[in-house]
């Protein structure tokens, strides 16, 4: 089914959420609650309450328990080529149009809008110039991809440009490391560097406990308990990757894939409160005080407003931001791609990067060796296996079976929780609930070894659409479900997974529920699909998790990326 039919199927019944969803807003007349009674929406101060409440909600929520059935579980029945959406899903932001185009995937601190547009302005101006090679008008043209989404192009096959400039060069190393060619065009188009930002209140309490402020120092104290901070995803961050190797550097110099240097990760990590998925979600955090510290690359860091909070101390291997030449370049595109670099380190380039906050820390030298790039993908297969050691993770997916989900769209949702599953961890315990008007248990929690995967491929398959949307009856059941999981596992890190394409329009209203997943402190990470991702963003708020905006030619990549972080 093409997307512009279902969108043309949702138009109508979008046009009447919004309508609602306005007249809520600015009337104080919830319609959603006269559905529910909703209660007053207070501050929950115990334990008791809490239960009450939650239990007062529930009885009006009809719950159906459905007999599980096992599914047929496939090991590596897609590729990464498969799970990657059509490249055409990231539109270019800059075209060339010379007789010898090429085009390079950049990173978004210099392919982005504003002072993020450093290597854009520098495109259109090279474009404008008039260059020519054997006697042919040349142009580059600017794709803005995230550094690990684009490795996963180029190694899958799925999209090779001629031109590839991430963060840091770690991703080139990686990339060649898998099997693909690379050429070095040139080691630094601009000058970049990570950075941990610690709270200055903070780094006075660090300085006087441990003589001084270093990645080592940081180290320590996060072990130690004494340092609450968080970092993005390694297998999608550059910075996350740095912050991850320096973290084993700090256990093993000698080699950060050592058993001392897993042992010493794991301690450390122990006393992570979370891995963001991205730096948005960091920030978010940070700025409501749950964060005494989090990573950044200094041109953000200038560009922003942490400045009077934070200081920056720097950290790891350079971020130079590389150009290198794939496999698919000829040896004229070659060619181009070196006179692009040679323009970008004119005086006007390095005057506007300096202007846009790049070169800023030019003095610094990295702290790490260079690492060849199967020993960086090592050290994300260590991460990932080892990231939530000791620590479980109790999780209910909760999908939206409305009827608006019919035909492609469940279909797609369907295909992206079976495929994405093999990224979830067999330590961890999982459930699955759907809803539409009423809410299904189609799996209760449990750990997720290969019999578990196999009743949730079931339940997926078995899956089907109708009827209305009552997000927030599912969410109750599914907070419900892990709170009784957590009086047998305490120390489990509790979380729930939305996937929805709409708002409520039965059953209990978000205030009801507000009080109750902010005494549970449970996360409630949303993948807004094809929906109006504003009442995602607000659930996922209210305890600082994640909303994604994914549709279906991206699902299954963003929940695979999500449960990487996640799970």
């Amino acid at each position: 089914m093409e997307r512009s039919n279902i969108t043309g199927k949702k138009a109508g019944s979008f046009i009447i959420v919004v309508a609602i969803f306005f007249i809520v807003i600015f009337t104080g007349i919830s319609l959603i609650s006269k559905f529910s009674g909703s209660g007053s929406g207070g501050k929950i101060e115990s334990e008791e309450e809490a239960q009450k409440q939650l239990t007062k909600l529930l009885d009006k929520v009809k719950i159906t328990e459905v007999d599980p059935v096992r599914g047929q579980v496939e090991f590596g029945a897609t590729s990464l080529a498969d799970e990657l959406p059509d490249i055409s899903k990231y539109d270019y932001t800059v075209v060339g149009n010379g007789e010898i185009n090429v085009e390079i995937i950049s990173s978004p601190e210099k392919a982005g809008d504003g002072t993020d547009g450093w290597m854009n302005e520098m495109a259109e101006e090279f474009n404008r110039s008039g260059y020519t090679y054997d006697g042919k008008s040349v142009s580059v043209s600017v794709r803005n991809i995230t550094s690990g989404l684009a490795m996963d192009y180029i190694v899958s096959g799925k999209y090779v440009p001629e031109g590839f400039s991430p963060s840091a060069n770690m991703w080139g190393e990686m990339t060649i490391a898998q099997g693909s060619d690379l050429e070095v065009i040139t080691d630094r188009t601009v000058g970049n560097v990570a950075g941990i930002l610690l709270k200055k209140s903070k780094i006075e309490s660090l300085e006087e406990k441990y003589g001084s402020v270093d990645m080592k120092t940081v180290t320590q104290a996060v072990a130690d308990g004494e340092l609450l901070m968080g970092y993005t995803n390694p297998l999608a961050s550059s910075t996350g990757l740095n912050f991850l190797l320096c973290t084993l550097y700090a256990y093993d110099s000698e080699n950060v894939l050592s058993d001392t240097a897993i042992d010493g990760f794991t301690t450390f990590q122990q006393n992570i409160p979370y891995v963001a998925y991205n730096t948005m979600q960091m920030r978010e955090s940070a700025s409501s005080g749950s964060l005494e510290g989090m990573i950044l690359e200094y041109q953000t860091y200038v560009n922003s407003d942490l400045q009077s909070t934070y200081d920056f101390i720097p950290f790891g291997l350079r971020h130079d931001n590389p150009l290198y030449a794939t496999e698919s370049a000829t040896a004229s595109e070659k060619a181009v791609l070196t006179m692009f670099a040679e323009f970008c380190s004119s005086d006007a380039g390095k005057s506007l990067a300096d202007e846009y906050g790049f070169n800023g820390l030019d003095s610094y030298v990295s702290e790490l060796p260079d690492y060849s790039g199967t020993t960086i993908v090592n050290a994300q297969k260590l991460w990932k296996e080892n990231k939530d050691y000791g620590k479980e993770i109790i999780a209910v997916f909760v999908a939206d079976v409305s009827g608006s989900m019919s035909g492609d769209p469940m279909n797609q949702l369907k295909d992206a929780l079976v495929i994405s599953s093999q990224y979830i961890n067999e330590n961890n315990s999982i459930g699955l609930v759907s809803y539409s008007s009423d809410v299904y248990i189609n799996l209760p929690i449990g750990k997720f070894d290969l019999n578990q995967r196999s009743y949730f491929v079931g339940a997926v398959d078995s899956l089907m659409a109708n009827g209305n949307t009552a997000s927030y009856d599912a969410l109750l059941v599914a907070v419900d479900m892990i709170e009784k999981e957590l009086e047998n596992n305490p120390d489990a890190t509790p979380m729930i997974f939305l996937l929805s394409d709409g708002e409520t329009n039965v059953g209990n209203s978000l205030k009801s529920c507000i009080p109750i997943l902010q005494y549970y402190s449970i996360p409630v990470y949303t993948i807004g699909y094809n929906a109006n991702i504003e009442a995602l963003e607000e659930i996922s708020s209210i305890n600082e998790a994640v909303s994604i905006n994914a549709d279906s030619d991206d699902v299954i990549y963003k929940i695979k990326s999500l449960f990487n972080a996640q799970m």
